[in-house]
């Protein structure tokens, strides 16, 4: 399974984050390709300084140049998002050139409210907390581009299944 090392590790460190973007829509069982995994990490300093060492030890590095630990600076993230137009933080792996990791510098939905309506999917034998549908929508909304658009209407599709 794509991204198996980091579900498992950011289970096992209890790491308080959620999938979103397009790997939440196929673990919702979309059918979407995509490559990078989105997360949503509670972004108190102490669950990011967990959540990035898990990231140095799977061996991934800051896309950005920047020092990882960085993220964990909630003044260095306001910087980013203002004088960059930051969203995102990307770690990518040197070996796995296909593996990046997008992690949200600001909330997009309050952790603490994404956390109240978590789906958790399993997949082989992996624990991972995921968007639910309506919130899924409601950050493919925020973000607004055409696919995102055409990804709400294949959640809106799942959810017509599940009621059907």
């Amino acid at each position: 399974m794509f991204y198996e090392e980091v579900f498992k590790k950011l289970g096992e460190k209890k790491i308080r984050y959620a999938v979103a973007g397009g790997i939440a829509l196929v673990l919702h069982g979309a059918v979407r390709f995509t490559s990078d995994l989105d997360l949503i990490v509670d972004l108190s300093s102490h669950n990011l300084e967990h959540f990035i060492s898990v990231m140095n030890d799977l061996g991934y590095k800051p896309r950005h140049p920047v020092e990882a630990g960085d993220l964990a600076d909630p003044l260095m993230r306001e910087k980013w998002i203002v004088e960059k137009g930051m969203g995102v933080f990307t770690f990518y792996h040197p070996e796995l050139r296909l593996n990046q990791v997008d992690v949200f510098v600001k909330e997009p939905v309050k952790f603490d409210v994404l956390e109240k309506e978590l789906v958790w999917i399993t997949a082989r034998d992996v624990a991972i907390p995921v968007v639910s549908l309506s919130h899924l929508k409601i950050l493919k909304r925020i973000a607004g581009r055409p696919q995102d658009f055409a990804d709400i209407e294949a959640l809106e599709e799942l959810e017509k299944e599940d009621d059907g």
